[in-house]
């Protein structure tokens, strides 16, 4: 059978797993960040914690996407899932034995980190290979939509655990989650990319994909631009997601429940979004829809920032709008790098991706103690809120970036060098 007659049974299936693993690791994941807000109270901790989780995946995500494109892309993403289940595993029974300390934390996000930097590209390189390149935008909504619901559903159940049970008791919620996701992958089969007669993949050459990689992108001056601004961008939001949850308990003077709000209507915003793309496919320039999104959510955060003591109501108009905002930006943005990049590349070009947008925002983070300190947390989001404005309205000045949503092209292969 063709991909066209049976790309939808296949994500029906993968997205069942996939739902369940986002569910869960957002309910753990909120679960953490209201454990470390009451014990802290400390916007250094919540960015360590941030750091924490993107760190590894930056350090070894260049190298994470050479294997993408080598092994068995569906083995990839089980061996991932049961590497962040017996982690979460190992560490749930340190907190059962009574070690609370903030450095297992760290290391909990840091070793779910590793997992994610094959797991996450392993799927998006794999999602061209499953269905036709013109379902590639509703899918990307789609994944957008599940997402969102995980996000909706994932603070309200991570809030209600960490009433009911110590956070080594939580984390158990994750491996389940884990399991489930690994066990619908089983049901699948996910092809991989016609390639070459590899060499074994010795330092040298797995360096020599690594700039193969590289050159994949700087070979599309467009896709380029697009990549620097999304890293531009990125590196003004994490602080600013970091102090999400302080805002709220320290400007608005918010509890559990506001918190709880918050990242349910942050959900919600996703789920209109990815539902908008996943119902209809725009013909719009997506790169006019990618630096319109941007303009949207830096206005959001900013108009978050000026807000008063008492406007929590209107911050949580605002989450919403921002919430449609990231998911349309998002799916859009994984949509013409899934288009305009060979399937073979892919593993390397997402990972590659992640790596350097990751690398500026840790610097970010690094700052938020001082920004929270020093400048303020509204301050902060009227400020890094604005930038992205910025970058949003620039991104419309650069012609070659322009072309790129709307000029037809093949995707994009570089030869590698031959060897002597």
């Amino acid at each position: 059978m063709t991909i066209q007659n049976t790309w939808k049974r296949t994500f029906t299936i993968i997205w069942t797993g996939q739902f369940m693993s986002l569910l869960s690791s957002s309910a753990v994941n909120f679960a953490i960040i209201i454990w470390l807000s009451l014990e802290t109270g400390s916007a250094e901790v919540l960015a360590y914690a941030a750091i924490a989780a993107l760190l590894p995946q930056a350090l070894i995500g260049p190298f994470a996407g050479v294997y993408i494109d080598r092994w068995d892309r569906k083995l990839t993403m089980i061996a991932a899932d049961g590497f962040i289940a017996i982690c979460t595993l190992a560490m749930s029974v340190l907190f059962y034995l009574g070690y609370f300390e903030l450095m297992f934390i760290y290391i909990l996000l840091g070793l779910r980190s590793v997992g994610s930097a094959f797991h996450m590209p392993a799927m998006q390189a794999s999602v061209p290979l499953l269905a036709p390149e013109s379902e590639l935008l509703r899918i990307a909504g789609i994944n957008q939509v599940i997402q969102s619901v995980s996000s909706i559903g994932g603070p309200a159940l991570g809030a209600l655990a960490i009433g009911l049970l110590d956070i080594g008791q939580v984390l158990l919620l994750d491996i389940a989650g884990a399991m489930i996701a690994i066990t619908t992958l089983m049901f699948v089969k996910i092809p991989n990319p016609e390639r070459e007669q590899q060499e074994k993949a010795s330092a040298r050459q797995v360096i020599r994909d690594i700039t193969l990689g590289i050159s994949t992108v700087l070979h599309n001056k467009g896709l380029s631009y697009m990549f620097l601004f999304s890293i531009l961008a990125t590196f003004c939001i994490m602080p600013v997601a970091v102090l999400f949850p302080l805002l709220t308990l320290q400007h608005f003077g918010g509890g559990k429940f506001e918190m709880s709000l918050i990242e349910v209507v942050w959900g919600i915003g996703m789920l209109a979004g990815g539902g908008l793309l996943g119902i209809f496919k725009p013909t719009l320039n997506k790169i006019i829809i990618i630096n319109s999104m941007d303009i949207l959510l830096g206005i959001s955060l900013a108009a978050s920032g000026l807000l008063p003591s008492w406007g929590f109501v209107v911050f949580v108009g605002l989450t919403t709008l921002g919430g449609v905002a990231a998911s349309v930006y998002h799916a859009t943005f994984i949509t013409i790098i899934q288009e305009k990049v060979a399937a073979g590349m892919l593993g390397r070009v997402f990972s590659m991706f992640m790596s350097i947008s990751i690398i500026p925002s840790i610097i970010g983070l690094l700052s938020t103690g001082f920004i929270a300190d020093y400048i303020g947390i509204s301050h902060t989001f009227v400020i890094l809120g604005s930038v992205i404005v910025v970058i949003g309205i620039i991104s419309f000045f650069v012609p070659v970036l322009m072309r790129l949503g709307i000029k037809k092209e093949q995707p994009i292969v570089v030869e590698p060098e031959t060897t002597a």
